[in-house]
């Protein structure tokens, strides 16, 4: 009865162990050693990783101050009492915001941080990153080192046609719009609702060498430019094309294509590994909120930023508006199908209201938001380490249909 006991007790471990051996060997120890050791995903992640530094520029133009403290904390009431607080203040705690920005019209009229973050402090912009690697697309293509969105995958990346043909049928564009084909696993562990070990989103995030993933590992499972995918992959994908297109890594083109021009502080981009030196493309860009405020600004102005014309007015028009060639049954039901709705551009987000207003944002788990709302010459910026009481998807929409 003891033997059967103590094999009965063992049974577990020794599963758990082979269960780790196997990962290793598929995914390497280090892998498994992330993925045991950081678990979720947080907004402190980047301290874990290699970061490259981006250097500012040294003549960042800097906004006009005139704040409306006491307005803008009024317009978020509505989430303020759907939460349970009493007060601003007491939801900006527990919800674990860490900055709000508001500019209108090139002045900032409000500027706070929350739960000891200040200015000066580092962001992690987790998909929010998304949205810079779309804006590099455009200035390649600006740069004629890119032709266009309708170019394959395989004319940058061609060795994958040897490994499925159809990798040859997927364009830029559909990397830009999520509707790449490309397998992507989200399975959860049953019972606990965790992600499990061969889920995509922890695999590209913690392995130490996502090129050998996207160059040998990937398969094609469906016909590109179809149904919507959110896929970090494509992300990364489109890195690797900037990669080889520009000769450059990600990180010292964004350098020399935005940070260099507009941005006031340095800033990171995480690396898989010293070794392979590739940047997590989806969401390891970390910057401070007030530079992440000026790239809403540049992209509110449709490319200008104090005169300078930094992207071209016609990338971002066709990054930011909906495309509405697409037939909406291409998109998840939670999008919405009416006048008023959700839809995905190129590596950016949008809400359409009803008047034939919309606004565009980049979007982050844990409640990173650049959110743009052009009708009223208004960026605003909210940064976070949860989503219990802020609903990233939907408050800014509403806050900003109460803004005057």
């Amino acid at each position: 009865m003891k033997k059967i006991l103590k094999i009965a007790l063992l049974s577990p471990i020794i599963l758990i162990l082979l269960l780790l051996a196997f990962l290793s060997i598929k995914y390497s120890p280090t892998y498994v050693y992330r993925t045991i050791t950081m678990n979720v995903a947080d907004v402190y992640d980047y301290k874990n990783f290699e970061n490259r530094v981006i250097k500012g520029s040294e003549n960042s133009f800097n906004f006009e101050e005139k704040l409306e403290e006491a307005y803008i904390e009024s317009v978020f009431d509505d989430r303020v009492s759907k939460s349970g607080f009493n007060s601003f203040d007491e939801w900006a705690e527990q919800s674990q915001t860490t900055a709000l920005i508001f500019i209108r019209r090139d002045t900032i009229v409000y500027e706070k941080y929350f739960n000891g973050f200040s200015r000066d402090s580092y962001f992690h912009s987790q998909s929010v990153a998304k949205s810079f690697i779309s804006f590099l697309i455009g200035a390649a293509i600006d740069g004629g080192l890119i032709k266009s969105v309708d170019e394959p995958i395989t004319q940058y990346v061609p060795e994958l046609i040897k490994r499925d043909p159809r990798f040859e049928k997927i364009t830029i564009k559909n990397l830009l719009e999520m509707r790449s084909g490309i397998k992507y696993n989200t399975d959860f562990l049953p019972f606990i609702n965790i992600h499990a070990p061969w889920n995509d989103e922890v695999i590209g995030y913690y392995h130490p060498d996502l090129r050998k993933i996207l160059l040998e590992e990937l398969e094609v499972e469906s016909e590109p430019g179809e149904a919507f995918e959110y896929n970090n992959y494509n992300t990364s994908y489109l890195g690797l094309i900037i990669e080889r297109a520009t000769g450059k890594t990600v990180s010292k083109y964004l350098e020399e294509k935005l940070w260099s021009q507009i941005m006031e502080y340095d800033a990171l981009f995480s690396i898989d590994s010293k070794e392979s030196g590739f940047e997590y493309m989806p969401s390891r860009l970390i910057a401070r909120a007030i530079d992440y405020a000026r790239f809403g600004h540049l992209f509110l102005k449709k490319g200008d930023f104090n005169g300078n014309q930094i992207i071209s007015e016609n990338w971002v028009v066709k990054s930011t508006t909906e495309d509405k060639t697409i037939s909406r049954d291409h998109y998840p039901d939670w999008l919405g199908s009416g006048c008023k709705h959700t839809y995905y551009s190129y590596q950016w987000w949008g809400n359409t209201n009803c008047d034939s207003t919309f606004q565009f944002f980049a979007n982050g788990n844990l409640g990173q938001n650049i959110y743009i709302i052009p009708e009223k010459e208004t960026v605003i910026v909210h940064f976070g380490n949860s989503l219990q009481y802020y609903n990233s998807d939907f408050d800014l929409w509403n806050v900003a249909l109460q803004l005057n």
